[in-house]
């Protein structure tokens, strides 16, 4: 016998070898009904699987959030019978779940196309509508082999020769059609329901290996319910529109080229726009206390290899030696020392911290750096500002005791929240990653870490009255300790990853590190990495996209152009600009002899807040005609009504917080 506990805490004993189907069925026929798979121990599971020990056991229904990734996996197999119906000799190799949907590739002498789609996902619709229940079936490999073999799938048969000799196999059928799959799957494909659309072709080669064919990777996406996938499409389309790589384009902000692969040509309003958020997170550092540094970018491998990045971050690190040395390998006058690019900040700081004698009345120490640093990314991964090989790091390190770690972490999380609602997120979330399986340090130093996080955690949740979400994620802790992880949701509903607080008890010893305590001993310090950002490029392509262009005043980088009328308002549009200017405003003007409403709708391509129209009359009257970015309405207000508002606008939320104080 075993006994299984349920959810609700009761307690129940069954014959070993009972199936999740039947103790559904036995608790209540409709409960069987609405149950798709099961979870022992947390694991979901085929619902008709036999159980065999003690655990918990939990059903999924549909709408269960574990049970999407069901619905995307079998509406993958759903989807490659469509095909193999429609197109008798097609091949089917892989189709896994993704983020946001799934793929499957295919080979055909003749690749699909989206003028494809229609067919495929009508065939989709009369398959799940049949409601064939998912059976699972053990195979020996060989017969798996030889089962794909005889069926003409060369890329199935290659799949099998990857397993290892001996190994059994599943098979997942539905009907009549099946598939070789690790599963779990559903119940049956009608439990897949109607939300599903496929989204785009590409080419994939196969084993993404160059040399060998190039199939056709059909992307799609599924989803419980149709409000949630028309809530999907609607953000993909409004994340087209705001595009940051596009938006860069028309507001002439920054492009890239093939000769700097993955780094940034920031052009003038671009570094503006940039300057301004490096400024405003200056700015809010000083005030707390911050010591803002700059180390090298380029350091010998030596250090590399004592902090360990050398070995365990080589790949994606940049070496380099003098071109001297390279063309000359042989001349020992050469200087043949390797160096690396800094992939990060952290080791420079510590070179920092230990240069003179510190002591606890120094700590703690905060080392901030706006530090340029490089890290390979594949090609195929590089993404406009998002994914990029060099970018700015708002990195710092706080050196502290073990008793301020805690007081410490706290007020980076009132930093970084306040940060991010300055920007317009009022959406975060703060996870708390545990100790992983490989890590270093002893189990003494991560209970205390995680016992001061978790607490911090808890007061992160009571402060905010429950407006910010928390959670754990066991196990996906940095090496060398826990970290909090600050997750933000953007105006679409678009979740970004960026902040971090991390806690290091391993670096520090690395390089020798310590500080004399209170005592007289030397004491390894606790090091905190933290950042807000992350990466200024990739959080500047995130505001871009939050805003869509439509920057608040204070951020824009062109925040009011004077544009006249007719060439009557030249000289006092130029009068208008320089009082701008001079109230601290950043100020363009438009005197082209071009009609006014071809001037209105260029600056609206390009974002700018705020228009100011002059003419005759206004340059008679002292006033100006003001427009705003996405409004068609205009207001005439005298220039000294228009400095003031412009000129209270545009300052940074941190400076009107410090003048309300």
């Amino acid at each position: 016998m075993i006994h299984l506990t349920f959810p609700d805490g009761a307690r129940r004993e069954f014959e070993a070898g009972v199936s999740g189907a039947d103790i559904a069925k036995g608790i209540s026929p409709s409960l069987l009904k609405r149950t798709v798979a099961m979870a022992l121990d947390g694991t979901v599971t085929d619902l008709a699987d036999p159980i065999s020990k003690d655990g918990k056991i939990e059903f999924l229904g549909r709408d269960d959030p574990r049970a999407l990734e069901l619905i995307r996996h079998d509406c993958a197999h759903v989807l490659a019978e469509a095909v193999q119906s429609l197109w008798p000799g097609t091949q089917v190799t892989i189709g896994p779940v993704i983020e946001n949907g799934f793929y499957y590739d295919f080979y055909r002498e003749t690749p699909f196309t989206p003028e494809d789609f229609p067919l495929i996902e009508a065939e989709m619709k009369k398959i799940i509508a049949r409601d064939a229940p998912f059976t699972k079936e053990v195979w020996t490999r060989d017969a798996v082999r030889d089962l794909f073999e005889k069926k003409g799938e060369a890329f199935k048969v290659e799949l099998v020769d990857a397993i290892p000799a001996g190994e059994d196999l599943k098979l997942y059928r539905q009907g009549d059609w099946f598939d070789l799959c690790r599963g779990p799957h559903m119940t049956s494909t009608g439990k897949i329901g109607d939300a599903f659309k496929l989204m785009k072709v590409a080419g994939a080669y196969w084993r993404g290996d160059s040399t060998r064919p190039m199939l056709t990777r059909i992307y799609a996406t599924a989803f419980a319910k149709k409000e949630e996938l028309d809530t999907y499409l609607h953000q993909l389309e409004e994340a087209e529109k705001r595009d940051h790589r596009r938006l860069g384009r028309e507001m002439d902000l920054f492009h890239f080229q093939e000769e700097g692969p993955g780094t940034v040509f920031w052009h003038k309003k671009g570094w503006t726009l940039f300057q301004s958020l490096t400024n405003y997170m200056r700015r809010r550092l000083s005030r707390l206390g911050y010591d803002e540094v700059n180390a090298p970018q380029l350091l010998d491998k030596s250090l590399w290899e004592t902090s360990g990045h050398w070995g365990w971050y080589q790949e994606n690190m940049f070496a380099v030696k003098s071109a001297h040395a390279y063309m000359n390998p042989e001349d020992k006058d050469a200087e043949q020392r390797v160096f690396a690019l800094k992939p990060m900040n952290c080791p420079g700081h510590v070179q920092i911290f230990k240069h003179g004698l510190k002591s606890y009345r120094d700590l703690p120490l905060r080392l901030a750096e706006f530090g340029a640093v490089h890290r390979y990314e594949p090609s195929g991964a590089l993404h406009g500002l998002m994914r990029v090989r060099g970018f700015t790091q708002d990195d710092a390190h706080i050196f502290c005791t073990d008793e301020q770690m805690a007081s410490e972490c706290l007020a980076i999380n009132d930093l970084i929240l306040s940060t991010y609602q300055d920007f317009g997120f009022d959406k975060i979330v703060v996870k708390l990653s545990t100790r992983p399986e490989k890590r270093v340090g002893s189990d003494a130093l991560w209970d205390r870490a995680e016992s001061v996080m978790m607490k911090v955690l808890e007061q992160i949740k009571e402060q905010s009255g429950g407006t910010i979400e928390t959670s754990i994620n066991p196990g996906e802790g940095a090496f060398y300790g826990p970290k909090f992880e600050y997750v933000l949701r953007d105006a679409i509903g678009r979740d970004w990853q960026c902040g971090t607080t991390q806690v290091d008890f391993n670096l520090p010893e690395r390089f020798g590190a310590f500080y004399i305590a209170e005592d007289g001993s030397k004491t390894v310090p606790v090091m905190i990495h933290r950042a807000i950002c992350g990466s200024m490029e990739r959080f500047t392509g995130i505001l871009i996209e939050h805003f869509a262009g439509h920057f608040p005043l204070w951020l824009a980088p062109t925040q009011v152009v004077v544009a006249t009328i007719t060439s009557d308002g030249d000289d006092y549009a130029r009068d208008v600009a320089a009082q701008l200017q001079n109230a601290g405003i950043r100020v363009e003007t438009d005197l082209r002899n071009e009609k006014i409403t071809y001037k209105v709708r260029e600056h609206s391509l390009a974002k700018v807040p705020a228009l100011l129209v002059v003419g005759r009359k206004e340059a008679a009257e002292k006033t100006v005609s003001i427009r705003r970015l996405g409004s068609p309405d205009q207001h005439v207000v005298s220039l000294a009504e228009a400095l003031a508002a412009l000129s209270s606008e545009a300052v940074p939320p941190d400076q009107k917080r410090i003048a309300a104080e």
